[in-house]
Protein backbone atom coordinates (compact mmCIF):
# COMPACT_ATOMS: atom_id res chain seq x y z
CA UNK A 1 0.00 0.00 0.00
CA UNK A 2 1.01 3.56 -1.07
CA UNK A 3 2.22 5.69 2.41
CA UNK A 4 0.40 9.28 3.19
CA UNK A 5 3.72 10.84 1.49
CA UNK A 6 2.03 9.53 -2.00
CA UNK A 7 -1.19 10.41 -0.99
CA UNK A 8 -0.41 14.12 -0.34
CA UNK A 9 1.90 13.99 -3.42
CA UNK A 10 -1.15 12.58 -5.63
CA UNK A 11 -3.38 15.72 -4.38
CA UNK A 12 -0.95 18.39 -4.79
CA UNK A 13 0.12 17.05 -7.97
CA UNK A 14 -3.41 17.83 -8.72
CA UNK A 15 -3.74 20.97 -7.43
CA UNK A 16 -0.95 22.27 -9.17
CA UNK A 17 -2.82 21.29 -12.55
CA UNK A 18 -5.75 23.13 -11.54
CA UNK A 19 -3.68 26.03 -11.06
CA UNK A 20 -1.82 25.65 -15.00
CA UNK A 21 1.46 24.68 -13.53
CA UNK A 22 3.50 24.04 -16.53
CA UNK A 23 6.72 21.94 -15.20
CA UNK A 24 6.72 19.74 -11.83
CA UNK A 25 9.60 17.99 -10.45
CA UNK A 26 8.85 14.84 -8.17
CA UNK A 27 11.39 12.66 -6.97
CA UNK A 28 12.90 10.96 -10.18
CA UNK A 29 9.59 11.71 -12.11
CA UNK A 30 9.48 14.48 -14.54
CA UNK A 31 5.94 15.80 -15.43
CA UNK A 32 4.79 18.25 -18.36
CA UNK A 33 1.08 19.36 -17.90
CA UNK A 34 -0.51 19.82 -20.97
CA UNK A 35 0.45 18.05 -23.22
CA UNK A 36 3.92 19.46 -23.93
CA UNK A 37 6.65 16.95 -25.14
CA UNK A 38 9.00 15.45 -22.42
CA UNK A 39 12.06 12.92 -22.56
CA UNK A 40 13.35 11.00 -19.59
CA UNK A 41 15.63 7.94 -19.73
CA UNK A 42 14.05 5.27 -17.30
CA UNK A 43 10.31 4.95 -18.67
CA UNK A 44 7.38 6.96 -20.05
CA UNK A 45 3.69 7.25 -18.87
CA UNK A 46 1.21 8.91 -21.38
CA UNK A 47 -2.31 8.76 -20.86
CA UNK A 48 -5.53 11.05 -20.51
CA UNK A 49 -5.15 12.21 -16.70
CA UNK A 50 -2.76 13.70 -15.27
CA UNK A 51 -3.23 11.39 -12.05
CA UNK A 52 -3.63 8.09 -13.87
CA UNK A 53 -0.25 8.93 -15.83
CA UNK A 54 1.57 9.66 -12.60
CA UNK A 55 0.38 6.53 -11.18
CA UNK A 56 1.87 4.75 -13.86
CA UNK A 57 4.99 6.58 -13.38
CA UNK A 58 5.32 5.74 -9.52
CA UNK A 59 4.98 2.25 -10.31
CA UNK A 60 7.87 2.36 -12.38
CA UNK A 61 9.89 4.04 -10.51
CA UNK A 62 9.44 2.01 -7.59
CA UNK A 63 11.00 -1.60 -9.92
CA UNK A 64 7.83 -2.45 -11.78
CA UNK A 65 7.63 -2.68 -15.93
CA UNK A 66 5.52 -1.16 -18.48
CA UNK A 67 2.66 -3.79 -17.74
CA UNK A 68 2.97 -2.98 -14.03
CA UNK A 69 2.29 0.52 -15.09
CA UNK A 70 -0.31 -0.12 -17.22
CA UNK A 71 -2.31 -2.13 -14.74
CA UNK A 72 -1.93 0.82 -12.61
CA UNK A 73 -3.26 3.39 -14.78
CA UNK A 74 -6.15 1.36 -16.25
CA UNK A 75 -7.20 1.31 -12.74
CA UNK A 76 -7.05 4.40 -11.79
CA UNK A 77 -8.74 5.93 -14.98
CA UNK A 78 -11.68 4.08 -13.62
CA UNK A 79 -11.51 6.48 -10.44
CA UNK A 80 -10.51 9.77 -12.16
CA UNK A 81 -11.83 9.44 -15.67
CA UNK A 82 -15.12 7.65 -15.42
CA UNK A 83 -16.34 8.58 -18.85
CA UNK A 84 -14.30 6.56 -20.42
CA UNK A 85 -12.06 4.72 -17.38
CA UNK A 86 -13.78 1.74 -16.42
CA UNK A 87 -13.92 -1.69 -15.16
CA UNK A 88 -17.61 -1.63 -16.56
CA UNK A 89 -15.81 -1.70 -19.85
CA UNK A 90 -13.54 -3.25 -21.80
CA UNK A 91 -10.82 -2.44 -24.85
CA UNK A 92 -7.45 -4.13 -26.51
CA UNK A 93 -3.76 -4.09 -25.83
CA UNK A 94 -0.46 -4.78 -27.62
CA UNK A 95 2.69 -5.15 -26.46
CA UNK A 96 6.45 -5.33 -27.07
CA UNK A 97 8.90 -6.79 -24.47
CA UNK A 98 12.17 -5.53 -24.85
CA UNK A 99 13.41 -8.70 -26.29
CA UNK A 100 11.18 -8.71 -29.02
CA UNK A 101 8.35 -11.00 -28.21
CA UNK A 102 4.98 -8.53 -29.25
CA UNK A 103 1.12 -9.94 -29.01
CA UNK A 104 -2.41 -8.55 -28.27
CA UNK A 105 -5.15 -8.69 -25.62
CA UNK A 106 -8.66 -8.93 -26.43
CA UNK A 107 -10.65 -7.70 -23.82
CA UNK A 108 -13.53 -6.28 -25.72
CA UNK A 109 -17.36 -6.76 -24.62
CA UNK A 110 -19.30 -9.64 -25.79
CA UNK A 111 -23.12 -9.47 -26.12
CA UNK A 112 -25.09 -11.37 -23.33
CA UNK A 113 -26.42 -15.22 -24.20
CA UNK A 114 -30.08 -13.55 -24.21
CA UNK A 115 -28.64 -11.28 -27.34
CA UNK A 116 -30.59 -11.63 -30.50
CA UNK A 117 -29.63 -10.48 -34.51
CA UNK A 118 -32.81 -8.06 -34.10
CA UNK A 119 -33.21 -6.89 -30.75
CA UNK A 120 -33.02 -3.34 -31.12
CA UNK A 121 -35.39 -3.47 -34.58
CA UNK A 122 -39.58 -2.93 -34.41
CA UNK A 123 -41.96 -5.24 -35.68
CA UNK A 124 -41.63 -3.92 -38.78
CA UNK A 125 -37.86 -4.43 -38.76
CA UNK A 126 -37.08 -0.72 -38.34
CA UNK A 127 -34.23 0.16 -35.88
CA UNK A 128 -35.25 1.88 -32.97
CA UNK A 129 -33.45 4.80 -32.05
CA UNK A 130 -31.16 5.48 -28.93
CA UNK A 131 -32.19 1.74 -27.74
CA UNK A 132 -28.62 0.30 -28.54
CA UNK A 133 -26.51 3.16 -27.50
CA UNK A 134 -28.51 4.42 -24.10
CA UNK A 135 -29.72 2.65 -21.23
CA UNK A 136 -29.41 -1.13 -19.97
CA UNK A 137 -30.59 -2.93 -22.92
CA UNK A 138 -27.08 -1.14 -24.83
CA UNK A 139 -24.50 -2.90 -22.08
CA UNK A 140 -22.35 -5.86 -22.91
CA UNK A 141 -20.51 -7.99 -21.03
CA UNK A 142 -17.41 -6.20 -19.63
CA UNK A 143 -14.09 -6.97 -19.91
CA UNK A 144 -11.83 -4.93 -18.43
CA UNK A 145 -11.18 -6.56 -15.23
CA UNK A 146 -10.79 -9.96 -16.83
CA UNK A 147 -8.25 -8.61 -19.06
CA UNK A 148 -6.13 -6.34 -16.38
CA UNK A 149 -5.67 -10.12 -14.75
CA UNK A 150 -4.83 -11.85 -17.97
CA UNK A 151 -2.37 -9.34 -18.24
CA UNK A 152 -0.49 -9.57 -15.22
CA UNK A 153 -0.67 -13.15 -15.19
CA UNK A 154 1.21 -13.22 -18.30
CA UNK A 155 3.88 -9.88 -17.95
CA UNK A 156 2.89 -8.63 -14.95
CA UNK A 157 5.93 -8.59 -11.93
CA UNK A 158 5.21 -6.88 -9.08
CA UNK A 159 2.55 -7.67 -6.35
CA UNK A 160 -1.37 -7.08 -7.86
CA UNK A 161 -2.40 -5.76 -4.63
CA UNK A 162 0.26 -2.73 -5.22
CA UNK A 163 -0.87 -1.91 -8.54
CA UNK A 164 -4.28 -1.32 -7.38
CA UNK A 165 -3.94 0.44 -4.55
CA UNK A 166 -3.29 3.66 -5.98
CA UNK A 167 -6.43 3.21 -7.30
CA UNK A 168 -8.83 2.48 -3.80
CA UNK A 169 -6.54 5.60 -2.47
CA UNK A 170 -7.67 7.93 -5.16
CA UNK A 171 -11.48 6.46 -5.02
CA UNK A 172 -11.78 6.48 -1.12
CA UNK A 173 -9.15 10.16 0.42
CA UNK A 174 -10.81 11.95 -3.04
CA UNK A 175 -9.43 14.11 -5.92
CA UNK A 176 -9.97 17.21 -7.20
CA UNK A 177 -11.39 17.68 -10.59
CA UNK A 178 -9.99 19.16 -13.12
CA UNK A 179 -12.24 22.16 -15.24
CA UNK A 180 -12.37 19.86 -18.35
CA UNK A 181 -13.75 17.14 -15.85
CA UNK A 182 -16.11 19.11 -14.46
CA UNK A 183 -17.77 20.74 -17.43
CA UNK A 184 -17.86 16.79 -18.78
CA UNK A 185 -19.62 15.67 -15.62
CA UNK A 186 -22.08 18.70 -15.92
CA UNK A 187 -22.97 17.86 -19.60
CA UNK A 188 -23.95 14.48 -18.82
CA UNK A 189 -26.41 15.15 -15.96
CA UNK A 190 -29.77 14.77 -18.19
CA UNK A 191 -28.77 11.85 -19.50
CA UNK A 192 -27.29 9.91 -16.28
CA UNK A 193 -30.44 11.19 -14.45
CA UNK A 194 -32.46 9.41 -17.25
CA UNK A 195 -30.77 5.91 -17.46
CA UNK A 196 -31.17 5.44 -13.52
CA UNK A 197 -34.03 4.73 -11.59
CA UNK A 198 -32.39 6.90 -9.29
CA UNK A 199 -30.23 9.67 -8.51
CA UNK A 200 -26.47 9.22 -8.86
CA UNK A 201 -23.47 10.17 -6.63
CA UNK A 202 -22.43 11.95 -10.50
CA UNK A 203 -25.72 14.19 -10.38
CA UNK A 204 -26.31 17.39 -8.39
CA UNK A 205 -28.34 19.41 -11.19
CA UNK A 206 -24.98 20.29 -13.58
CA UNK A 207 -23.09 22.22 -10.51
CA UNK A 208 -19.96 21.01 -10.50
CA UNK A 209 -16.89 22.83 -11.08
CA UNK A 210 -13.05 23.21 -11.04
CA UNK A 211 -11.30 21.86 -7.50
CA UNK A 212 -14.82 19.96 -6.16
CA UNK A 213 -13.34 17.08 -4.17
CA UNK A 214 -14.87 13.46 -5.64
CA UNK A 215 -14.97 10.94 -3.30
CA UNK A 216 -16.18 7.46 -4.39
CA UNK A 217 -16.53 4.84 -1.25
CA UNK A 218 -18.40 2.39 -3.25
CA UNK A 219 -15.89 2.05 -5.95
CA UNK A 220 -13.24 2.12 -3.65
CA UNK A 221 -15.06 -0.86 -2.07
CA UNK A 222 -15.52 -2.53 -5.36
CA UNK A 223 -11.58 -2.06 -5.91
CA UNK A 224 -10.75 -3.80 -2.81
CA UNK A 225 -12.40 -6.74 -3.61
CA UNK A 226 -10.97 -7.38 -6.85
CA UNK A 227 -7.42 -6.15 -5.47
CA UNK A 228 -8.05 -9.06 -3.04
CA UNK A 229 -9.47 -11.45 -5.25
CA UNK A 230 -8.57 -11.09 -8.76
CA UNK A 231 -10.74 -11.61 -11.41
CA UNK A 232 -13.33 -13.20 -8.74
CA UNK A 233 -13.78 -9.59 -6.87
CA UNK A 234 -15.60 -8.57 -9.88
CA UNK A 235 -17.27 -11.85 -11.65
CA UNK A 236 -18.96 -13.31 -9.03
CA UNK A 237 -19.23 -12.10 -5.17
CA UNK A 238 -21.07 -8.90 -4.29
CA UNK A 239 -19.50 -6.69 -7.25
CA UNK A 240 -21.32 -9.25 -9.93
CA UNK A 241 -24.67 -9.41 -7.65
CA UNK A 242 -25.11 -5.60 -7.75
CA UNK A 243 -24.30 -5.35 -11.90
CA UNK A 244 -27.00 -8.58 -12.16
CA UNK A 245 -29.29 -6.50 -9.70
CA UNK A 246 -28.66 -3.43 -11.40
CA UNK A 247 -29.73 -4.92 -15.30
CA UNK A 248 -33.04 -6.82 -13.19
CA UNK A 249 -34.11 -3.30 -12.36
CA UNK A 250 -33.23 -1.46 -15.07
CA UNK A 251 -34.04 -3.72 -18.25
CA UNK A 252 -30.86 -5.43 -19.10
CA UNK A 253 -29.90 -8.84 -19.81
CA UNK A 254 -26.69 -9.60 -18.46
CA UNK A 255 -26.97 -12.49 -16.25
CA UNK A 256 -24.52 -13.76 -13.55
CA UNK A 257 -24.13 -16.71 -15.87
CA UNK A 258 -22.79 -13.81 -18.86
CA UNK A 259 -20.53 -12.67 -15.77
CA UNK A 260 -18.83 -16.27 -15.20
CA UNK A 261 -18.36 -17.22 -19.06
CA UNK A 262 -16.29 -13.95 -20.02
CA UNK A 263 -13.17 -14.66 -20.87
CA UNK A 264 -10.59 -11.73 -22.65
CA UNK A 265 -8.62 -13.45 -25.58
CA UNK A 266 -5.10 -13.59 -26.55
CA UNK A 267 -4.41 -12.40 -30.27
CA UNK A 268 -2.13 -12.40 -33.05
CA UNK A 269 -1.21 -8.64 -33.92
CA UNK A 270 -1.90 -7.75 -37.36
CA UNK A 271 1.57 -6.97 -38.52
CA UNK A 272 3.15 -5.19 -42.18
CA UNK A 273 5.84 -3.01 -43.27
CA UNK A 274 5.66 1.11 -44.06
CA UNK A 275 8.97 1.81 -45.42
CA UNK A 276 11.62 0.93 -42.97
CA UNK A 277 8.94 0.55 -40.34
CA UNK A 278 7.54 -2.57 -38.95
CA UNK A 279 4.04 -2.09 -37.63
CA UNK A 280 2.32 -3.98 -35.05
CA UNK A 281 -1.54 -3.27 -34.20
CA UNK A 282 -4.79 -4.98 -33.16
CA UNK A 283 -6.34 -7.85 -35.20
CA UNK A 284 -9.84 -8.15 -35.44
CA UNK A 285 -12.64 -8.11 -33.38
CA UNK A 286 -10.46 -4.29 -34.06
CA UNK A 287 -11.26 -3.12 -37.44
CA UNK A 288 -7.73 -0.60 -36.55
CA UNK A 289 -4.64 -2.55 -37.21
CA UNK A 290 -6.20 -3.92 -40.54
CA UNK A 291 -7.40 -0.59 -41.82
CA UNK A 292 -4.08 1.22 -40.88
CA UNK A 293 -2.22 -0.80 -42.12
CA UNK A 294 -3.82 -0.81 -45.53
CA UNK A 295 -3.61 3.02 -44.91
CA UNK A 296 -0.21 2.88 -44.75
CA UNK A 297 0.39 0.00 -47.75
CA UNK A 298 -1.62 2.67 -49.48
CA UNK A 299 0.52 5.42 -48.90
CA UNK A 300 3.63 4.05 -49.72
CA UNK A 301 2.91 4.84 -53.62
CA UNK A 302 2.96 8.58 -53.23
CA UNK A 303 5.49 10.66 -52.05
CA UNK A 304 4.19 12.72 -49.41
CA UNK A 305 6.63 14.32 -48.39
CA UNK A 306 7.61 16.08 -51.27
CA UNK A 307 3.63 17.04 -51.46
CA UNK A 308 3.87 18.79 -47.84
CA UNK A 309 1.84 18.20 -44.65
CA UNK A 310 -2.29 19.41 -44.73
CA UNK A 311 -1.68 20.14 -48.65
CA UNK A 312 -4.20 20.05 -50.90
CA UNK A 313 -2.64 17.18 -52.32
CA UNK A 314 -2.04 15.08 -49.56
CA UNK A 315 -5.39 15.21 -47.87
CA UNK A 316 -6.65 14.87 -51.20
CA UNK A 317 -4.79 11.74 -51.30
CA UNK A 318 -5.32 10.52 -47.54
CA UNK A 319 -8.95 10.93 -48.52
CA UNK A 320 -8.80 8.65 -51.24
CA UNK A 321 -7.68 5.58 -49.52
CA UNK A 322 -9.54 6.39 -46.36
CA UNK A 323 -13.03 6.25 -48.15
CA UNK A 324 -11.75 2.50 -49.63
CA UNK A 325 -10.71 0.99 -46.43
CA UNK A 326 -13.80 2.16 -44.41
CA UNK A 327 -16.11 0.67 -46.80
CA UNK A 328 -13.64 -2.26 -47.09
CA UNK A 329 -14.28 -2.01 -43.06
CA UNK A 330 -18.27 -1.92 -43.66
CA UNK A 331 -17.68 -5.18 -45.93
CA UNK A 332 -15.52 -7.80 -44.21
CA UNK A 333 -14.54 -7.13 -40.41
CA UNK A 334 -16.36 -8.63 -37.42
CA UNK A 335 -15.27 -11.07 -34.50
CA UNK A 336 -13.17 -13.91 -35.72
CA UNK A 337 -14.69 -16.17 -33.52
CA UNK A 338 -17.79 -16.25 -35.49
CA UNK A 339 -16.80 -14.95 -38.60
CA UNK A 340 -14.40 -15.83 -41.36
CA UNK A 341 -12.61 -12.21 -41.28
CA UNK A 342 -10.29 -12.19 -44.62
CA UNK A 343 -7.41 -10.50 -43.37
CA UNK A 344 -4.77 -12.30 -45.17
CA UNK A 345 -6.77 -10.49 -48.67
CA UNK A 346 -8.02 -7.04 -46.97
CA UNK A 347 -3.62 -6.69 -46.85
CA UNK A 348 -2.52 -8.59 -50.14
CA UNK A 349 -0.55 -6.22 -51.92
CA UNK A 350 -2.42 -7.30 -54.87
CA UNK A 351 -5.21 -6.92 -53.64
CA UNK A 352 -4.97 -3.81 -51.95
CA UNK A 353 -2.89 -2.28 -55.60
CA UNK A 354 -6.35 -2.88 -57.55
CA UNK A 355 -8.66 -1.73 -54.73
CA UNK A 356 -6.48 1.88 -54.76
CA UNK A 357 -6.29 1.76 -58.63
CA UNK A 358 -9.22 4.13 -59.75
CA UNK A 359 -8.11 7.01 -57.03
CA UNK A 360 -7.14 10.05 -58.99
CA UNK A 361 -4.73 12.97 -58.83
CA UNK A 362 -7.46 15.76 -60.51
CA UNK A 363 -10.82 14.27 -58.52
CA UNK A 364 -12.02 12.90 -55.86
CA UNK A 365 -14.50 9.70 -56.20
CA UNK A 366 -17.90 9.68 -55.23
CA UNK A 367 -18.28 7.31 -51.89
CA UNK A 368 -21.52 5.37 -54.05
CA UNK A 369 -19.07 4.72 -56.71
CA UNK A 370 -17.40 2.95 -54.34
CA UNK A 371 -20.20 0.69 -52.30
CA UNK A 372 -23.76 1.87 -51.57
CA UNK A 373 -25.02 2.78 -48.20
CA UNK A 374 -26.31 6.09 -46.49
CA UNK A 375 -24.88 8.12 -43.36
CA UNK A 376 -25.63 11.52 -42.37
CA UNK A 377 -23.56 11.99 -39.61
CA UNK A 378 -20.85 11.31 -37.59
CA UNK A 379 -20.83 11.25 -33.88
CA UNK A 380 -18.21 11.36 -30.86
CA UNK A 381 -17.02 9.31 -28.37
CA UNK A 382 -15.66 8.61 -25.51
CA UNK A 383 -12.47 6.39 -25.25
CA UNK A 384 -9.31 6.55 -23.63
CA UNK A 385 -5.80 5.83 -24.72
CA UNK A 386 -2.38 5.25 -22.58
CA UNK A 387 1.18 4.49 -24.11
CA UNK A 388 3.99 3.44 -21.55
CA UNK A 389 7.67 2.67 -21.94
CA UNK A 390 9.49 1.12 -19.22
CA UNK A 391 13.34 1.40 -18.57
CA UNK A 392 14.14 -1.41 -20.65
CA UNK A 393 12.16 -0.73 -23.32
CA UNK A 394 8.95 -2.90 -22.87
CA UNK A 395 6.25 -1.01 -24.49
CA UNK A 396 2.66 -1.53 -24.04
CA UNK A 397 -0.39 0.60 -25.98
CA UNK A 398 -4.07 0.14 -24.64
CA UNK A 399 -7.14 1.53 -25.83
CA UNK A 400 -10.39 0.94 -23.47
CA UNK A 401 -13.28 2.45 -23.72
CA UNK A 402 -17.31 2.47 -22.32
CA UNK A 403 -18.15 3.33 -25.90
CA UNK A 404 -20.48 6.76 -25.80
CA UNK A 405 -19.48 9.37 -22.60
CA UNK A 406 -20.35 7.20 -19.49
CA UNK A 407 -21.61 4.38 -21.72
CA UNK A 408 -25.15 3.22 -20.88
CA UNK A 409 -24.83 5.95 -18.22
CA UNK A 410 -26.20 3.04 -15.91
CA UNK A 411 -24.81 3.42 -12.74
CA UNK A 412 -24.06 0.15 -10.54
CA UNK A 413 -24.77 2.51 -7.70
CA UNK A 414 -23.70 -0.12 -4.55
CA UNK A 415 -20.46 -0.55 -6.57
CA UNK A 416 -19.84 2.56 -7.96
CA UNK A 417 -19.28 2.27 -11.50
CA UNK A 418 -21.19 3.17 -14.83
CA UNK A 419 -21.70 -0.03 -17.72
CA UNK A 420 -20.79 0.70 -21.16
CA UNK A 421 -23.01 0.95 -24.74
CA UNK A 422 -21.11 -1.01 -26.25
CA UNK A 423 -23.66 -3.30 -27.58
CA UNK A 424 -24.31 -0.03 -30.34
CA UNK A 425 -20.69 -1.25 -32.22
CA UNK A 426 -22.74 -4.36 -33.73
CA UNK A 427 -24.91 -3.82 -36.72
CA UNK A 428 -28.59 -3.03 -35.11
CA UNK A 429 -29.76 -4.06 -38.88
CA UNK A 430 -27.23 -3.97 -42.14
CA UNK A 431 -26.57 -0.70 -43.51
CA UNK A 432 -27.84 1.45 -40.56
CA UNK A 433 -24.94 3.47 -39.35
CA UNK A 434 -24.70 3.30 -35.26
CA UNK A 435 -23.91 6.47 -33.25
CA UNK A 436 -20.91 7.17 -34.98
CA UNK A 437 -21.78 6.99 -38.31
CA UNK A 438 -20.39 3.76 -39.03
CA UNK A 439 -21.96 1.13 -41.21
CA UNK A 440 -21.70 -2.32 -40.71
CA UNK A 441 -22.80 -5.44 -42.34
CA UNK A 442 -23.44 -9.46 -41.52
CA UNK A 443 -19.87 -9.68 -40.23
CA UNK A 444 -20.74 -7.65 -37.53
CA UNK A 445 -24.47 -8.94 -36.81
CA UNK A 446 -25.17 -9.33 -33.07
CA UNK A 447 -25.13 -13.18 -31.89
CA UNK A 448 -24.82 -14.34 -28.13
CA UNK A 449 -21.46 -13.94 -26.68
CA UNK A 450 -20.21 -12.51 -29.75
CA UNK A 451 -17.68 -9.27 -29.57
CA UNK A 452 -19.15 -6.69 -31.37
CA UNK A 453 -16.29 -4.81 -33.81
CA UNK A 454 -14.52 -1.45 -32.35
CA UNK A 455 -12.13 1.54 -34.34
CA UNK A 456 -9.42 0.97 -31.41
CA UNK A 457 -6.23 1.21 -33.22
CA UNK A 458 -3.37 0.44 -30.35
CA UNK A 459 -0.14 0.39 -31.96
CA UNK A 460 3.39 -0.41 -31.89
CA UNK A 461 6.53 0.60 -34.38
CA UNK A 462 9.34 -0.70 -34.76
CA UNK A 463 12.96 0.51 -36.65
CA UNK A 464 15.83 -1.65 -37.69
CA UNK A 465 14.49 -4.59 -35.06
CA UNK A 466 13.98 -2.08 -32.32
CA UNK A 467 11.71 -0.66 -30.65
CA UNK A 468 10.40 2.81 -32.39
CA UNK A 469 7.08 4.34 -31.39
CA UNK A 470 4.06 3.49 -28.91
CA UNK A 471 0.80 5.24 -29.96
CA UNK A 472 -3.20 4.84 -29.95
CA UNK A 473 -6.10 7.53 -29.17
CA UNK A 474 -9.94 7.64 -28.34
CA UNK A 475 -12.09 9.05 -31.33
CA UNK A 476 -14.60 6.65 -32.16
CA UNK A 477 -14.84 6.13 -35.92
CA UNK A 478 -11.73 8.81 -35.71
CA UNK A 479 -9.15 6.68 -34.45
CA UNK A 480 -8.01 5.42 -36.98
CA UNK A 481 -7.41 8.18 -38.98
CA UNK A 482 -5.76 9.94 -36.55
CA UNK A 483 -3.28 7.35 -35.47
CA UNK A 484 -2.71 7.14 -39.13
CA UNK A 485 -1.78 10.71 -39.38
CA UNK A 486 0.13 10.36 -36.34
CA UNK A 487 2.19 7.53 -37.94
CA UNK A 488 2.56 9.93 -41.13
CA UNK A 489 3.69 12.94 -39.32
CA UNK A 490 6.23 11.58 -38.27
CA UNK A 491 7.32 9.06 -40.39
CA UNK A 492 6.36 11.06 -44.00
CA UNK A 493 6.94 15.23 -42.62
CA UNK A 494 9.79 14.48 -39.77
CA UNK A 495 7.95 15.55 -36.94
CA UNK A 496 8.67 14.57 -33.37
CA UNK A 497 5.94 12.68 -31.64
CA UNK A 498 4.67 16.09 -29.91
CA UNK A 499 4.32 18.33 -33.12
CA UNK A 500 2.51 15.34 -34.69
CA UNK A 501 -0.29 15.24 -31.99
CA UNK A 502 -0.69 18.82 -31.92
CA UNK A 503 -1.00 19.04 -35.81
CA UNK A 504 -4.42 19.64 -37.08
CA UNK A 505 -5.78 16.52 -38.27
CA UNK A 506 -8.85 15.59 -41.34
CA UNK A 507 -11.02 12.38 -41.39
CA UNK A 508 -13.49 10.77 -43.54
CA UNK A 509 -14.75 7.46 -43.65
CA UNK A 510 -16.61 7.05 -46.73
CA UNK A 511 -19.71 7.74 -45.47
CA UNK A 512 -20.87 10.50 -44.81
CA UNK A 513 -19.46 11.49 -48.17
CA UNK A 514 -17.28 14.62 -46.17
CA UNK A 515 -14.00 15.63 -45.11
CA UNK A 516 -13.79 16.64 -41.55
CA UNK A 517 -11.00 19.26 -40.27
CA UNK A 518 -10.65 20.28 -37.13
CA UNK A 519 -11.70 24.03 -35.88
CA UNK A 520 -9.15 26.43 -37.93
CA UNK A 521 -6.68 23.57 -38.99
CA UNK A 522 -6.76 23.96 -43.02
CA UNK A 523 -5.32 27.08 -45.00
CA UNK A 524 -8.23 28.54 -46.91
CA UNK A 525 -6.42 28.03 -50.13
CA UNK A 526 -6.25 24.43 -49.02
CA UNK A 527 -9.98 23.98 -48.35
CA UNK A 528 -10.47 25.80 -52.10
CA UNK A 529 -8.51 23.54 -53.95
CA UNK A 530 -9.72 20.43 -52.30
CA UNK A 531 -13.49 21.59 -53.19
CA UNK A 532 -12.33 21.85 -56.72
CA UNK A 533 -11.62 18.57 -56.49
CA UNK A 534 -15.29 17.73 -55.55
CA UNK A 535 -15.22 17.18 -51.49
CA UNK A 536 -17.42 18.34 -48.87
CA UNK A 537 -15.93 20.16 -46.47
CA UNK A 538 -16.71 20.27 -42.69
CA UNK A 539 -15.02 21.98 -40.22
CA UNK A 540 -15.42 20.05 -36.85
CA UNK A 541 -13.75 20.16 -33.07
CA UNK A 542 -11.26 17.83 -32.02
CA UNK A 543 -10.33 14.43 -34.13
CA UNK A 544 -8.78 12.48 -31.47
CA UNK A 545 -6.60 13.30 -28.40
CA UNK A 546 -3.36 10.46 -28.93
CA UNK A 547 -1.13 9.42 -26.32
CA UNK A 548 1.80 8.27 -27.28
CA UNK A 549 5.92 7.75 -26.68
CA UNK A 550 8.60 7.72 -29.77
CA UNK A 551 12.33 6.47 -28.78
CA UNK A 552 14.37 8.73 -29.83
CA UNK A 553 18.11 7.69 -31.36
CA UNK A 554 19.84 7.55 -28.36
CA UNK A 555 17.49 5.32 -26.46
CA UNK A 556 16.18 7.87 -24.47
CA UNK A 557 12.28 7.74 -24.66
CA UNK A 558 9.89 10.97 -25.75
CA UNK A 559 6.32 11.32 -24.72
CA UNK A 560 3.27 12.74 -26.32
CA UNK A 561 0.27 14.15 -25.39
CA UNK A 562 -3.00 16.39 -26.85
CA UNK A 563 -2.80 19.72 -25.48
CA UNK A 564 -6.76 19.89 -25.63
CA UNK A 565 -7.68 17.84 -22.96
CA UNK A 566 -5.61 16.83 -19.46
CA UNK A 567 -3.47 14.28 -21.30
CA UNK A 568 -0.38 14.21 -19.79
CA UNK A 569 3.14 12.68 -19.99
CA UNK A 570 5.26 11.51 -17.13
CA UNK A 571 8.95 10.63 -17.87
CA UNK A 572 10.79 8.78 -15.43
CA UNK A 573 14.67 9.62 -14.69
Amino acid sequence: MFNKNWQKLIIGIAFAILLAACNSESGSKAMLISGRGIVAENGMVTSAHPLASEVGAQILAEGGNAYDAAIAVHFALAVVYPGAGNIGGGGFAVYRKADGEYGSLDFREKAPKSATETMYQDDKGDVIPRLSSFGSLAVGVPGSVDGMMQLYEKLGSLPFKKLVQPAIDLAENGFPLTEKEARKYNRSQESILLANDSTTYYYNGGKWKTGDMVVLPELAEALKLIRDNGRDGFYTGETAKNLVEEMAKTGGIISQEDLDDYHSVWRTPVEGTFRDYKVISMPPPSSGGVALLQLLKGSEAYNFGEFGHNSAKSIHLMTELERRVYADRATYLGDPDFYDVPVKMSLDRNYLKGRFADIRMDAKTDSHDIKEGEVEVIESTETTHFSIVDKDHNAIAITTTLNGIFGSKVYVEKSGFFLNNEMDDFSAKTGVPNQFGLVGGEANAIAPEKRMLSSMTPTILEKDGELFMVVGTPGGSTIITSVYQAVMNVTEFGMDIQEAINAKKTHHQWLPDLILYENKGLDSTVIQQLEQLGHTMQERGTLGQLNAVTVLSDGSLQGGSDPRADNTAVGVN
